[in-house]
């Protein structure tokens, strides 16, 4: 009985943060950004606001609350999501592919390589931020409680997970008018297989950091070469 309490609670507080956190972010986006960005007008300062400071408070600290609360119904407790040791050669070859694809990406859009002349201190912050508040929503939170302790429904779950990770892109897609043109161009596609790529890392890893370094280089060759 106080292991069934325990579920029903889980599910409770998902959908609960589920609901008050895309709410959140959605107003964030929608109405707050546009107001930051018209009174803040140093880019540093702009991207350690929204990045490091606001993102890491509405992403990050719940989604560790949660998880250290629930440790013992997670597929990873806290402490351990962190400490697990890993083969980092293992995942060697996902970062070749990330490489491979954004350079032949670039190449074929401009017709040569080189550094973005749109990449500077902002971008950095967004890409030392970016992956660890998302990975941690997203697989440390999302994916680790769908998955608890039954491993049959991996693949359900990480779906899920993606569905999740697509839908909190909606409000910046909305905002930027390139809504429509995402899902046109199949670009929506990227999105979920990249979250796709981060679950089953984490999965089979048992370490956040793995997909935390995906997603970071991930964001650096987007931000470097497009």
């Amino acid at each position: 009985m106080e292991r069934n309490e325990r579920n029903i609670s889980l599910k409770k507080a998902m959908v609960i943060f589920t609901v008050l956190f895309y709410s959140a972010w959605a107003v964030f986006e929608l109405a707050a950004k546009p107001w930051m960005s018209e009174n803040i007008k140093n880019e540093a300062l702009f991207s350690i606001l929204e990045d490091g400071v606001i993102k890491n408070l509405v992403w990050t600290l719940p989604a560790m609350l949660l998880v250290s609360c629930y440790s013992s119904d997670m597929y990873v407790g806290l402490k351990d999501m962190f400490t697990q040791k890993v083969n980092r050669l293992r995942y060697l070859p996902v970062f070749l592919v990330f490489a491979a694809y954004n350079l032949c990406g670039a190449y074929l859009s401009h017709g040569k390589l080189g550094i973005s002349g749109r990449f500077g201190i902002g971008e950095i912050i967004c890409v030392l931020f970016v992956g660890l508040t998302e990975e941690m929503v997203f697989r440390g939170w999302l994916l680790n409680a769908t998955l608890g302790k039954d491993k049959k429904k991996q693949w359900t779950a990480v779906l899920l997970n993606a569905v999740m990770f697509l839908v909190i892109h909606f409000p910046i897609w909305i905002k930027k008018g390139i809504f429509v043109t995402n899902f046109t161009s199949m670009g929506f596609i990227v999105l979920m297989i990249l979250s796709v790529i981060f679950s089953v890392s984490f999965i089979k890893s048992k370490n956040i950091l793995v997909p935390i370094t995906l997603h970071m280089f991930w964001d650096l060759m987007q931000f470097m070469l497009f």
